[in-house]
């Protein structure tokens, strides 16, 4: 239960306050549809409650929070003008129009004032406006009045801006007035809503994270707003421990690690977002891309090798250069001629890099006459793409501009489809938790009602869908269907996977497209002699091998297991003297291709298993006199533990075995 509560010296309308009077409920869902507590409701209408520790209820929550924050800000400053303040992952942000920007000792004095207005316990009340009264309370909000000029049309709700869906949408207008006990209005912002019934309901788990400059509406032609984040939770307990994983993150954060480990860099002078990797890290990355390699071989995958860049040609044809010129790099111009004095005599061809390898594909499978027998075609790449992200938008391994898809794209005839969509499935997971990933769960991505945002017909789109609804059902995982997220040529089922601190990451993808086989005019000659249209699946698994690694490097917080660990054995002597015996066995484990060194450096013994302890080393071998004379070497790992005595033989098995079951080793107990 919650430690929040609703004044009880306020008076509310009786409808939803009637129905659940439990302090944990916040809001209710009417015939499917989030609504405040003091909404209408009829004999007739399906209602549930919303509590506050459900999702719902805490996206609720956190918009109502950030109503609190702005209301706080105008206080202080008067002057401010607001932009949007939406729920997102894990808390909400609110943006501000303002002259100068926030400084730590202006978040405190919010702060404060933030407490002040959760314990004056104002109502938050809906009212729906027309479009001349909301431009006329909103007068003096220039970016509230953008808004109000985009709702209902082209470009309204989510497109209007990020997050603008929580303040206006395809339907009616609202406003939300902060009411006091007295009944006095002392706040207003226009909000589609829903909100908790009063401030005192936020309570005291929520804080104010961070500061961050945004362009209004995501576009860096528009004014630079102030962002002020934070984050909600049912209670000061929730948030703690929000905090504490919080914490935890940053310990795992792949960028400090990558720099740590000596894995991978940014060079400044090569440009954001385009990484170079080091020696241990292109040997951990080397080790994931040579056994999704085998997997794929074993599991009738061809592998293909396209080329980075291809005349705008390509584009045209498969609709990219309507659809994500926005993500792609500008053209580079190509084979133009000019005469001495400078005037063109031959027009050049505009090239692109490729931001997906689709389309090259495509190019290969229509090189030639297809047959039902050639199907299904299953090609694969590690293909390197280009995206034109936004500076502000890269983040380490995450978010980058240039980076590797370890790609691939099958041919299927109609009647192969649903079996094979299931095999897709059914290997990425399997390959997954080769990696020790193993909490999964599905979205199924739908098209969006607008017809602009997607092509074919609606018959395809909806075989499409039912395919992958039934093969996702079939998998047994929970399962999320999400309206208007599909790419604009198909539906696709997104997998998502749980970290070892909870944190669900979005990977794999498996993507269904009747458009570009018909776009490209794709065919294949069936049974009867007739011809007829292939359907293509999209398919990438770890995503991106970039992204992949850094997820993985977080997961394992840089303690990989023994087969992905970049050094896996080192020895170190306990005395100069038994170097060479040491360095005998270091020989034998790399003829049976282990990766191990020998520390023969003039450091004390007790400074090298430090070092390589902290280099994330799963396995250490300590030798001394004893162990020359018996033919033996003693473990030490990573908790500190060690085993004593193992025959050398024994040793080399034992190893080998933890690299060939993927084994992740901490303590004496995970070697025995």
């Amino acid at each position: 239960m919650t430690d929040v509560a609703l004044p009880s010296d306020v008076s509310y309308p009786a409808d939803g306050f009637a129905l659940f009077p439990d302090r944990s409920v916040i809001a209710m869902r009417v015939n499917g549809e989030l609504k405040d507590l003091a909404a209408k409701v009829a004999e007739t209408d399906a209602v549930e409650p919303v509590s506050i520790e459900s999702p719902d209820g805490l996206s609720i929550l956190r918009h109502s929070t950030a109503h609190v924050l702005a209301q706080a800000v105008q206080r202080i400053n008067p002057q401010a003008n607001l932009g949007i303040g939406p729920p997102i992952t894990d808390g909400f942000y609110y943006d501000f129009g303002v002259d100068e920007p926030f400084t730590p000792e202006d978040i405190k004095a919010i702060d404060k004032e933030m407490q002040r207005i959760v314990r004056e316990g104002q109502r938050f009340v809906r009212r729906v406006v027309t479009p001349d009264e909301a431009r006329a309370e909103m007068i003096a909000e220039p970016f509230k009045l953008e808004l109000i000029e985009l709702a209902g049309g082209p470009g309204s709700g989510a497109d209007a801006a990020e997050g603008a869906s929580a303040e206006v949408g395809a339907g009616e207008l609202t406003i939300y007035d902060n009411v006091t006990r007295d009944g006095e209005t002392v706040w207003k912002d226009l909000c589609r809503g829903p909100h908790v019934p009063s401030t005192r309901m936020i309570g005291n788990g929520w804080d104010l994270t961070r500061i961050a400059a945004a362009y209004w509406r995501g576009s860096e032609k528009n004014p630079q707003l102030q962002r002020i984040y934070g984050t909600a939770w049912a209670s000061k307990d929730d948030l703690r421990a929000y905090q504490e994983r919080l914490a935890e993150a940053a310990k795992r954060d792949h960028r400090r690690l990558g720099k740590e480990l000596d894995l991978f860099s940014f060079p400044e002078e090569i440009g954001s977002g385009l990484s170079v990797w080091h020696p241990r890290g292109g040997i951990v990355r080397q080790e994931m891309e040579q056994h999704a390699l085998r997997r794929h071989k074993r599991a009738g995958y061809t592998y293909v090798y396209t080329p980075h860049i291809t005349k705008k040609d390509l584009f045209i044809e498969s609709n990219h250069l309507v659809t994500y010129k926005e993500g792609m790099f500008p053209p580079i111009r190509m084979d133009e001629e000019r005469d001495a004095q400078g005037e063109i005599t031959k027009q050049g061809i505009d090239y692109y890099l490729k931001p997906m390898n689709c389309p090259m594909h495509i190019l290969i499978y229509r090189e030639r006459a297809r047959s039902y027998r050639d199907l299904p075609m299953r090609l694969a790449e590690n293909g390197t793409v280009y995206r034109n992200e936004l500076s502000g938008a890269l983040h380490g391994l995450t978010r980058v501009r240039g980076f590797t898809q370890d790609d691939a794209h099958l041919f299927v005839t109609p009647e192969q489809l649903e079996g094979e969509v299931a095999n897709v499935l059914e290997f990425v997971l399997s390959l997954l938790r080769d990696f020790g990933l193993s909490d999964f769960e599905l979205e199924l991505s739908m098209r969006d009602d607008e017809k602009s945002k997607w092509i074919g017909d609606e018959q395809h789109w909806a075989e499409a869908t039912d395919a992958l609804r039934r093969v996702a059902l079939a998998s047994g995982l929970k399962l999320t269907e999400v309206a208007g997220e599909a790419a604009f040529y198909g539906p696709k089922i997104d997998l998502k996977v749980k970290d070892a601190i909870g944190r669900t990451w979005q990977l794999s993808t498996v993507q269904l497209d009747f458009n570009l086989p018909e776009r490209f005019g794709l065919e294949f000659t069936d049974r009867d002699g007739q011809k007829k249209r292939p359907v293509m699946i999209h398919r990438a698994l770890m995503g991106s091998i970039e992204r992949f690694f850094a997820i993985l490097l977080e997961h394992y917080a840089g303690d990989f297991p023994v087969w992905l660990s970049p050094v896996q054995v080192v020895g170190v002597p306990v005395a100069d003297d038994f170097a060479d015996y040491l360095a005998d066995v270091i020989s034998t484990l790399r003829a049976d291709d282990v990766r191990a060194e020998l520390d023969d450096s003039d450091d004390r013994m007790q400074k090298k298993i430090r070092t390589h302890t902290t280099g994330r080393v799963p396995l250490i071998l300590i030798a001394g006199a004893q162990d020359r004379d018996a033919g033996t070497v003693s473990f030490r790992f990573r908790d500190g533990t060690q085993e004593n005595g193992v025959p050398v033989a024994d040793a080399v098995r034992r190893i080998r075995s933890a690299i060939d079951s993927h084994a992740l080793i901490h303590t004496a107990d995970d070697f025995a």
